[in-house]
């Protein structure tokens, strides 16, 4: 039996400011930094001894992870992956939600957020909102840098990462990944086997864990939100 335990950063300064965050690499609020301290309670309390921790290379699931560590007494090193990464809003990056539904409409916003396969317009590459033009990310090289993503290309990426890196790891192991909204919306959708039109309605609280107990023929026996005054509806159990 393993835990695979997903948990979405705390609240970030954007986040607050109802803004497209994506790759702009922006860091927890006060109350973000609260969201990660409880995930990490509540995390404690079931007693589970985490084996292996992965994060993307955003500073906002870094930290709500170290916090996360320090309230488990964990110090151990965890793997950053820019595969984790949240989803790239494109040309939406930075732009206020609300401002942008009254701008377009509801539809066309919910459309860009939550479609499959419907990728916002390419930000340009002089923006410093870029991802090229981010400290953070300049190890990675410039030509896979994506300008704008859709969910699908998010589900790739994340996929291609899981397979790889992660999921050989569960046999008798446990793992937390702090990561990102749409990050662990893809994983959700193979972890789940959801439609395109179920990944669209799953919402993934902030700083809430969600844990997923594998069994041995690698198939998920239970899951739950760890707060359930957050909890969001999980489409599946």
């Amino acid at each position: 039996m393993s835990f695979l335990i997903l948990v979405r950063h705390g609240q970030s300064t954007w986040n607050l400011e109802k803004r497209f965050t994506g790759w702009v690499d922006v860091d927890l609020t006060d109350e973000g930094k609260q969201e990660a301290e409880k995930a990490g309670l509540l995390i404690k309390k079931k007693e589970i001894n985490i084996d292996f921790y992965y994060s993307s290379l955003q500073l906002r699931a870094n930290k709500t992870l170290k916090i996360i560590q320090t309230v488990l007494k964990d110090n151990k090193s965890f793997t950053k992956a820019w595969e984790l990464n949240e989803r790239h809003y494109g040309a939406l990056t930075g732009l206020n939600k609300i401002e942008m539904r009254e701008k377009i409409g509801e539809k066309k916003v919910f459309e860009f957020r939550r479609s499959w396969d419907i990728k916002p317009d390419a930000l340009s590459r002089e923006s410093p909102y870029h991802p090229i033009n981010i400290e953070t990310y300049n190890e990675i090289p410039q030509n896979i840098v994506p300008d704008t993503e859709s969910l699908k290309d998010t589900y790739e990426r994340v996929l291609r990462y899981y397979q790889n890196e992660i999921k050989k790891k569960l046999t008798n192991k446990n793992i937390l990944i702090s990561a990102h909204g749409n990050s662990i919306r893809a994983l959700c959708k193979y972890l789940f086997k959801l439609d395109n039109n179920q990944i669209s309605s799953l919402e993934i609280p902030t700083g809430n864990p969600m844990i997923i107990e594998i069994n041995k023929e690698e198939q998920i026996a239970s899951c739950e939100y760890l707060d359930k005054d957050r909890a969001k509806d999980l489409l599946v159990f």
